[in-house]
């Protein structure tokens, strides 16, 4: 589907972003870390008539140039994206790293969200739990193992770029996190994830600094990424738990913050992590029902 290149203000500088059009309950979709906007190109496909959809590139990925000087930046971020579209109680979908960026915002009262959808990214721990979690993405090693998987940081020029983007597309359906997504799709994707440089090379994004900054958060932080920030969202909130996602053994946890307070449903689905890469009719049904035509 056609998409239209926007950019959006934010405190020092601006987002990149797709604005698939559309009609309907405005909905801010949010990707995970190492993804970009254009990874909810097929879940929007099956939503333009049902509501109207923007995603954004958060700092650090995709086209945005703008990067993390803070661990809070990027989901503070969308509390303008908001404001910037003059949206009132948007429903906020989220994946990954992006749910707890929806989560967190609407803590924080960025966004007064009608309603929350939280897809493979949840928090459960407490914060001690959470700081020795949070302490494996800091350091060379971690910057090392990030660069060795996803070659992070990387600077390319036109041909790497382009060779690059091809094996990913040809590897996809025996890669553990593109395995069932579209070719097209992949290969949008990952060449989204190239930002290009006055010097004329492309940079991957995030780069490994960049993840480091954001997994550093203090611990005394008042919005800290613990499973006590559900204690300060009232809005609905939707858990979507694939079965071979990065929370399905920890199922029962889940259920506790879902049981902890109304109006929250968990919403159980056969898949990986990449759920709106691999999953994405599914999910655009999921995020209907939570978006009811204007």
């Amino acid at each position: 589907m056609s998409a239209k290149q926007m950019e959006v203000p934010v405190s020092g500088g601006v987002l990149s972003g797709l604005d698939f059009g559309g009609r309907g309950t405005n909905v801010l979709l949010v990707h995970g870390s190492g993804h970009n906007a254009a990874v909810w190109r097929d879940v929007a496909a099956h939503l333009v008539d049902h509501c109207r959809l923007v995603a954004v590139d958060l700092r650090g990925h995709g086209q945005s140039a703008v990067g993390s000087s803070t661990p809070e930046q990027y989901w503070r971020d969308l509390g303008d994206v908001v404001a910037a579209l003059a949206w009132e109680r948007p429903v906020l979908v989220g994946h990954s790293t992006g749910g707890y960026a929806v989560t967190a915002a609407t803590a924080a009262g960025l966004v007064e969200a009608a309603a929350l959808c939280v897809v493979d990214g949840v928090v459960l721990d407490d914060r001690c739990t959470a700081a020795l979690a949070q302490a494996q993405w800091q350091g060379p090693e971690a910057g090392e193992r990030l660069r060795e998987m996803f070659r992070y940081g990387w600077r390319a020029d036109e041909q790497q770029m382009h060779d690059y983007v091809e094996q990913c597309v040809r590897e996809s359906e025996t890669d553990w996190l593109n395995a069932g997504s579209r070719p097209q799709l992949v290969r949008e994707v990952m060449r989204r994830a190239f930002l290009p440089l006055a010097d004329g090379l492309c940079e991957r994004r995030p780069t490994t600094e960049e993840i480091a900054t954001v997994s550093a958060p203090d611990p005394g932080a008042e919005h800290y990424p613990s499973v006590d920030v559900y204690d300060r969202i009232a809005c609905p909130i939707t858990f979507v738990l694939p079965d071979q996602g990065f929370y399905a053994q920890r199922r029962d946890d889940v259920g506790a913050v879902v049981a902890a307070a109304p109006d929250r449903e968990l919403i159980e689905i056969t898949g990986d992590h990449n759920v709106p890469m691999t999953r994405p009719a599914e999910l655009a049904a999921i995020i209907r029902d939570l978006a009811p035509a204007a």
